[in-house]
């Protein structure tokens, strides 16, 4: 049931998401030290704030988990901005969430690893080692550090169920708008497009809707 809680916090993660973005155009600083004008990157992240924060008390009634999914969430919006505008996941966010998931799961409060944490962290590292593995033979590139990075931090808070969710509905929403792209002839089959985004948006899909 939409509550006004949720109108509230999506408003906020709307608010969050255009800020992230403005972040995202000055930091890291570009090459040249530009600063990037609003433009189509700025609505994707807006609407995707404000349906992470929108759906936090719908997925979750305890206020510690709201509290620190609201965090990890708002890392994630962050993070999305930053990959759509530089194709960067910045070390600095996505290897400090590896230890605070794993302390969050080990306190027994998160809802979604109520018990097997062993085996989470044991399939969070194994996941992305295998899409590396995947990646090789498609260049240097063809998967991000960061997005591996990030997918340890998701298994381990989300649970293995999510993880494998969250990198399946990323690869299938990468494939719709590619093809979509692709067709009018917004891009090559040589434009390297970022798959961050992708993951980020199934890890948030995966933690706010997967029962």
């Amino acid at each position: 049931m939409l509550t006004p809680l949720a109108v509230l916090l999506a408003v906020a993660g709307a608010v969050w998401g255009f800020i992230a973005d403005r972040i995202a155009a000055r930091w890291p600083v570009h090459d040249d030290a530009s600063v990037r004008p609003i433009d189509w990157r700025t609505p994707v992240v807006v609407v995707v704030g404000a349906l992470a924060l929108g759906g936090l008390t719908l997925r979750f009634t305890d206020p510690v988990p709201v509290v620190v999914f609201g965090i990890y969430l708002v890392v994630l919006v962050l993070l999305l901005a930053t990959d759509l505008d530089q194709r960067l996941l910045p070390d600095v966010f996505t290897l400090p969430a590896i230890p605070l998931a794993f302390l969050f799961s080990f306190s027994g409060l998160n809802p979604l690893l109520p018990q097997g944490l062993i085996v989470a962290t044991i399939v969070a590292i194994l996941v992305p080692l295998g899409l590396w593995v995947i990646s090789i033979p498609f260049g240097h590139g063809a998967i991000g550090q960061g997005d591996l990075k990030l997918l340890v931090s998701v298994g381990i808070i989300a649970g293995v169920a999510r993880l494998v969710y969250g990198v399946i509905y990323g690869a299938v929403l990468a494939g719709v708008v590619l093809v979509v792209l692709l067709l009018l002839r917004r891009i090559t089959l040589k434009t390297f497009v970022p798959y961050g985004p992708f993951l980020i948006i199934g890890a948030i899909w995966s933690i706010l809707v997967i029962r």
